[in-house]
């Protein structure tokens, strides 16, 4: 029996704990901090952007998630992500995927993934 990226990831909880680190990474990047501090500094705007990107990832990934914010174009326009914060945010994730021991195949799915929405995030 075929499981979904969503359980190869741990469900709710593993992937509750991917975005913790996830993010803890960004706010640790030099390339991209600049970018997460202001929402930390904001304790209800960082729970409530922890949540939307638990939804987003739950629910792209099969699970039961509904994911209620912006589309990528809204939350990214205006910002002009360049290549190298693009880079600098996939590295954090791919890395996180690897200290968490998610499998190689899952991490090559989460790359796939993110690789087909880097159009609505880059340069907008």
């Amino acid at each position: 029996m075929s499981t979904t990226l969503y359980e190869r990831l741990g469900a709710a909880d593993g992937i509750a704990a991917l975005v913790d680190d996830i993010v803890d990474a960004h706010l640790n990047n030099p390339v991209i901090r600049s970018r997460y501090e202001p929402l930390a500094e904001d304790p209800e705007r960082f729970r409530q952007a922890k949540r939307h990107l638990r939804d987003f990832l739950g629910a792209g990934t099969g699970g039961p998630e509904q994911y209620e914010g912006r589309n990528m174009i809204e939350t990214h326009r205006g910002m002009n992500v360049s290549a190298a914060e693009y880079m600098a945010a996939m590295d954090d994730i791919m890395n996180t995927l690897e200290a968490h021991e998610v499998d190689e195949q899952s991490r090559k799915d989460v790359l796939f993934i993110a690789y087909s929405i880097k159009g609505e995030i880059m340069h907008l």
